[in-house]
């Protein structure tokens, strides 16, 4: 997820409140106590939790050599940049070489563009403006700036029980819509959507913040392209949700469970890729089809597509990394 910091020099109460009350990861301020009185948000000052000249570097890039010195400077911390004509900043080369460039806007639309330069974009942005409805409208440039994950669709090849086992309902602080689901495979190179349990159903009503995700050991594809166990998973986590377009955002984790349930093992190629990915075995449980609707494990069937996305393999703590490794 993307950065999003507000500017509060010279200090406005209306505009902090309106700051955290949307969102704002962190607040830029002359004084960090008058934030703290208003809420738990990070604070960006010479007394804040991240200080000015520290962690955090400001600088205006008006040539080349302001340019290089905002590179040294992202070895240290966050560098927001700067310019008196924003449209000529040299963001797709700051960009190329750091993830450490926040870029000081003064509107969606300038927020907008820094987020996508070079398709990553910055690592966030810095809003400076005296309109708390700014404010709103950047939050929700933000939220619509999720990473975008390729999808493919897999055909199922193979479905058979396995059993009893343990498996992991995510239930997140969303509520998440049909067409979404979370990306969770048996090894770190292929990973399935879960459908979240937002539809009617005779048995049980809908929990449209739950995704019943699969057997403990899995992984599920994170932000930033790292991974998690579903059992790691715990309160106050982000999980990635894609849509079935392959756009993106995160979803907060608000309770893991962990129960004993009949397991499914479902098996699917899309070209050379294979995935497997064991799941709880009942009518509840739900993969995306290639048009975003969901199909339960009950009926899904051999030769079925699905929807699921191939990474590279190989992780430690989460982190892909290059060495020699077989999963199966």
């Amino acid at each position: 997820m993307k950065l999003f910091w507000v500017d509060l020099r010279p200090w406005r109460k209306d505009l902090a409140t309106t700051a955290i009350e949307s969102g704002a990861d962190a607040l830029v301020t002359d004084d960090a106590e008058r934030v703290r009185e208003l809420g738990r948000v990070t604070t960006i000052a010479e007394n804040g939790d991240l200080i000015t000249g520290k962690d955090v570097f400001e600088i205006e890039i008006v040539d080349k050599e302001s340019e290089e010195q905002a590179i040294r400077l992202s070895r240290e911390g966050f560098v927001i940049v700067r310019t008196q004509d924003w449209t000529v900043i040299p963001l797709e080369n700051l960009v190329a070489q750091s993830d450490r460039i926040v870029a000081a806007v003064r509107n969606a639309d300038e927020a907008k563009v820094a987020l996508t330069v070079l398709e990553r974009g910055t690592a966030g942005i810095l809003l400076s403006t005296d309109d708390p409805a700014e404010i709103r409208r950047v939050a929700k440039t933000i939220a619509g700036a999720g990473e975008e994950v390729p999808l493919v669709p897999f055909e199922v090849t193979r479905i058979v029980p396995v059993g009893m086992g343990d498996r992991v309902c995510v239930d997140t602080c969303s509520i998440l819509a049909d067409g979404e689901g979370m990306l969770v495979g048996n090894t770190s190179s292929a990973f399935l959507m879960v459908h979240p349990e937002t539809l009617e159903n005779p048995y049980v009503a809908p929990r449209p913040f739950r995704v019943n995700a699969g057997a403990v050991h899995a992984y599920t594809l994170l932000p930033g392209g790292k991974t998690a166990y579903l059992a790691d998973l715990a309160v106050g986590d982000k999980v990635l949700v894609a849509e079935h377009t392959g756009t993106t955002h995160d979803a907060v984790v608000g309770r893991v469970k962990i129960e004993r349930r009949p397991l499914l093992l479902v098996e699917a190629e899309a070209g050379d890729a294979t995935v497997s990915l064991v799941l709880q075995n009942a009518e509840t449980i739900r993969l995306v089809r290639e048009d975003g609707t969901a199909v339960s494990v009950a009926a899904l069937a051999v030769g079925d597509r699905v929807l699921g996305s191939v990474a590279e393999g190989g992780r430690h703590f989460g982190v892909a990394v290059k060495e020699t490794i077989l999963e199966k």
